[in-house]
Parts: structure tokens; C-alpha cells; sequence
């Protein structure tokens, strides 16, 4: 009998249920929310008459060689997890006498994706709790053109992983030499820059629910970046972040006083940022001035062409009207986190 459990996950702003071998293997994923595809709903256990249990895997269907087992420890394998299938019960898939088609095309979501077809009955059982509307079962989707990219990506040009604040991470790192002796922290300034910059990253991160990516320093030609570039259904957006820890913050364009400090022409270097992310995704990129932790924000003739917000405002992005559909979204994703698309910016 193969012994299968179900575990939750976010992705792309959606619930997957991931179904899965007691080794970790994947052998099929459902994601919910889809209202398309033909309705296969394997009836109730209390109506088939038979108790819900896991299953057996069919042994008509053999599954594709795994290539991380040898032939010899998948055999053993095969030996072990099927057992004897005379004895068990295949899961009911007529409805009021009339066969459903399971295999039905349909989108992502919706639709269960079975990776090896002898799990099919035991992943159908599994399952039988979270289906909920119309669901269709098959292969999982053919790649897009925006997966294949990614997965030819090398991890050293992938800048998904990157942290908020990235390259503070790395000036922390450096040695404070004999400032500390003296009581003074010379790494104070960019430790309180890296928490704005996390506290921003965690706002733009919440957006993911709502269809949003977001990457992280972004790098530009010249010791450049972009502290964080987001895309989604509304459009794409080039962040500025503006740590004002307990400061009052005053903006007239192009300026920008914090407290008594100088002003600084932060909004004419938002929108250069800007414009470059344009040139290097051929896509209209808008500039924002986030400001992070500011006790007062003054804003003296709002710029039109700059978005000025707090950090706590970010959830407004989600109320933006469609610009992008899902597939342009993944799209300039792919395109935004390989490093070498900014190389021409």
C-alpha cells in the first residue's frame, strides 16, 4: 500500500497541496481555485460503501524510470510500495452511472497534476477531502516559455534570492577597525538602513497573495541598483526606499529633508532608476518613494509622475486596476531576475 500525505503550500499566490511519499517524492500537486475543467469528484465514502483509506496504486501503469534511483533500489522500492493489488478497492469515478473524464485539459488551477499514473487512485483518495468545485486530473502543465527560462537560469545570475537590503549585508560584514574602542558603532547608520529595507520587503512580500513579484536589489551598471522592483496585475514599480527612523521627513521636488540634515535630490535618482528598469524590461516602469518609519511625512507639490507612500500604505498596491495578466507577469519575472538583463540598462 503506498502510504501518502498532503502538505500545504503557497504558490504564486495560490494554496498547493502537494501529495507526496513518505521518502519526499512528489507524486501529484492540486491547485485549488479554478472553476474550469470537467467536474470528477469521487463520491463520499459513506455513499461508495467503503471506508476512505489511502489506496493502492494501479499496476497496469508502470510510472518513468526515476533517474535518481538505481535499477536495483527502485525495483526493491516498487516491491515494497505496491504490495498486492488484488485486494484493494479503486476508488469510484462514475457519478449517477456516467463516467467523468478525468482527464479533461485544464489550467493550473483546479487541476491536479499527477506526475507518476499508478499513484492515480491513491492520490484521487487523498484528495478527496480538499476538492472542492470542478477539478480535472492529468500530466502537469507543459512549461512556459517563462519556466524554461528560469530553470536554464544559473544560480549565479538569479537575483530571486536576493535579500532585502543585499548590499548592506555585505558592508556589516566589513571590520569596524578602532572606532568601537572609542564607544562609537560605525556600522549603526547601515544596520538602521537594513531595517527599513527589511520592514519595506516584508510589506512588498505580503503582496504575493494578490498575484505581486517582487525582487529584491536589483543591480545596475555603476554601483548602482533598484532596492526593490515590483510586478504585478497593476504594473511594475521601481522602490525607493527611504529610511526616516522617528524623522521629519519633507519632500519638495526634486528634494528630500530629513530632519535637519541637508536636502538631497533623492526623487531625480527614483526616477533615473526608473527609467533604466524601462530600458532593460522594454515595459513602462513607474518610480516609488517609500518611506519607512518617518514620525512626520510633509509633502510639499506631490510629484504626478512619482508614487510617494508609507510603508504601511504598500497593501494599496493591490487595489491597482489590471495592467498585466498572469503569463506577462511571469514573463517579466523571468526576464527582471536574470542579472544579465541589466547589464544593457
Amino acid at each position: 500500500m503506498a502510504l501518502l500525505r498532503v502538505t500545504p503550500a503557497l504558490w504564486e499566490g495560490r494554496t498547493r497541496l502537494y501529495v507526496s511519499l513518505a521518502n519526499g517524492r512528489h507524486v501529484a500537486w492540486y491547485d485549488s481555485g479554478g472553476d474550469g475543467g470537467d467536474e470528477a469528484r469521487p463520491p463520499h465514502p459513506a455513499r461508495s460503501g467503503h471506508p476512505a483509506r489511502s489506496g493502492h496504486p494501479e499496476p497496469n501503469h508502470p510510472d518513468p524510470a526515476d533517474p535518481y534511483d538505481p535499477p536495483d533500489v527502485r525495483e526493491a522500492r516498487d516491491a515494497r510500495e505496491v504490495g498486492d493489488p488484488r485486494g484493494a478497492e479503486p476508488v469510484d469515478t462514475r457519478e449517477g452511472g456516467r463516467p467523468l473524464a478525468l482527464d479533461a485539459p485544464g489550467g493550473c488551477a483546479g487541476h491536479i497534476s499527477l506526475v507518476f499514473e499508478r499513484y492515480r487512485q491513491a492520490v484521487l483518495t487523498v484528495l478527496a477531502p480538499h476538492l472542492t468545485g470542478a477539478w480535472t486530473i492529468g500530466p502537469p502543465p507543459v512549461p512556459t516559455s517563462a519556466d524554461l527560462v528560469r530553470l536554464a537560469l544559473h544560480p549565479d545570475d538569479d537575483l530571486a534570492p536576493n535579500r532585502p537590503g543585499e548590499t548592506i549585508h555585505a558592508e556589516l560584514d566589513l571590520p569596524t577597525g578602532t572606532a568601537r574602542r572609542w564607544g562609537r558603532d560605525p556600522r549603526r547608520p547601515a544596520r538602521a538602513r537594513l531595517r527599513a529595507h527589511q520592514v519595506l520587503g516584508a510589506e512588498l512580500e505580503r503582496l504575493d497573495a494578490a498575484g505581486w513579484r517582487v525582487l529584491h536589489a536589483v543591480p545596475l551598471p555603476g554601483a548602482d541598483r533598484i532596492d526593490h522592483l515590483l510586478i504585478g496585475p497593476g504594473g511594475v514599480f521601481a522602490v525607493h526606499t527611504v529610511p526616516a527612523h522617528r524623522l521629519r521627513l519633507r519632500i519638495a521636488d526634486p528634494e528630500i529633508q530629513a530632519g535637519r540634515r541637508a536636502p538631497v535630490p533623492l526623487l531625480r535618482l527614483t526616477r533615473g532608476r526608473a527609467e533604466r528598469a524601462c530600458s532593460a524590461l522594454a515595459t513602462a516602469v513607474r518610480p516609488v518613494l517609500a518611506v519607512v518609519g518617518a514620525a512626520r511625512l510633509e509633502v510639499l507639490g506631490a510629484p504626478g509622475d512619482v508614487r510617494v507612500l508609507r510603508e504601511r500604505d504598500v497593501a494599496s498596491f493591490a487595489d491597482l486596476g489590471a495592467v498585466h495578466k498572469p503569463a506577462d507577469i511571469a514573463a517579466l519575472h523571468a526576464l527582471a531576475r536574470d542579472r544579465r538583463t541589466w547589464l544593457r540598462s
